[in-house]
């Protein structure tokens, strides 16, 4: 019985933590085969996003967001692994009002490979973490990336997927869209606040315990 309960709470925490998180803009899927953009060695990266997306898929939430990650598509050099990469999120293209912005890395980053690509590169999945940005409602912003540092100091580069954002590099101007997704919680929607997680845990808990009352008589 005691197993039973403890399998009921990491449900309701699990739960918790499942609508805790969504995506609040997705630019698509890691293209891969096309062509990329080198984010160190001094060039910027630019893609705009709109905030953001309800969680009942219903429309814009009222009251925005706050921007907690981002993922992104990378080609690296055979073996190269992402160590870190400085990140901004501004109100112009590589410019404006800066929202947010630091380094990835460690614990709030992480590098998955994906596949090999015609050209002899290896594709990624780049995951951060850990952000804290808040985000206004129907408020178009940019991601920008740069200074990407692999151990061997090899070019990383952000994969070219022509997804519907617009988007630029700092020597060249204007260039199709790049594969990437801003992750969050949305302040609109269906998200259950805490309080009613707890009470729902409360709940199932108390059922628990009535059974291991009336299995005991």
């Amino acid at each position: 019985m005691k197993l039973h309960i403890a399998s009921l709470l990491v449900l309701c925490l699990g739960l918790g933590a499942a609508a805790s998180a969504q995506q609040l803009y997705d630019n698509g899927s890691i293209n891969g085969t096309t062509d990329a953009w080198t984010i160190n060695f001094g060039y910027v990266v630019s893609n705009n996003f709109k905030c953001c997306k309800s969680l009942d898929g219903s429309g814009s939430s009222p009251a925005g967001a706050t921007m907690t990650g981002f993922e992104f598509g990378a080609w690296e050099f055979p073996g190269d692994v992402l160590s870190s990469v400085d990140w901004s999120v501004t109100t112009a293209e590589n410019g404006g009002t800066v929202i947010g912005s630091g380094t990835a890395s460690g614990l709030n980053l992480t590098d998955q490979f994906v596949s090999s690509n015609q050209f002899g590169y290896d594709i990624d999945h780049i995951t951060v973490t850990g952000l804290n940005v808040a985000l206004a409602s129907d408020t178009t912003y940019w991601l920008n990336l740069q200074n990407a540092t692999v151990p061997s100091g090899d070019p990383v580069y952000w994969d070219e997927n022509s997804g519907p954002s617009s988007a630029s590099e700092s020597s060249v101007g204007t260039i199709p869209s790049e594969a990437f997704t801003i992750d969050g919680t949305s302040s609109g929607g269906t998200t259950p606040e805490p309080g009613s997680i707890l009470l729902f845990g409360s709940g199932i808990l108390g059922v628990a315990g009535m059974v291991r009352r009336k299995l005991r008589r």
